[in-house]
């Protein structure tokens, strides 16, 4: 039979070993999960089609480039409706008040 403080030592040393593995697999998952996405397909929970590239690529650079382009073109023109509720329309009808 093992004496208790021998005892105590081996379930110390398990809780131990347990927790230091747990917390390296915490880790390495971390690391895998920011790559492995690209690569699992979008019903299984991977990235969908439309998601932007990961930063520091090239396509990445080439993403915000279009952005700033696309950010910079004029609005495109309106036909002349007022599509913004808060400001008085021109009909005769009066604006709900709430």
């Amino acid at each position: 039979m093992m004496p208790s403080h021998t005892r105590r030592f081996a379930s110390l040393f398990a809780v131990a070993l347990a927790a230091c593995a747990l917390s390296g697999c915490g880790t390495i998952n971390e690391k895998l999960a920011n790559g492995m996405g690209d690569y699992i397909p979008q019903w299984m929970g991977g990235l969908p089609a439309d998601a932007p590239p990961r930063p520091g690529t090239a396509k990445y650079d080439e993403w915000m480039k279009e952005r700033e382009r696309q950010r910079l073109e004029p609005a495109p023109a309106t036909n002349g409706t007022n599509t913004n509720p808060s400001t008085p329309s021109t009909s005769g009808a009066p604006n709900p008040a709430h």
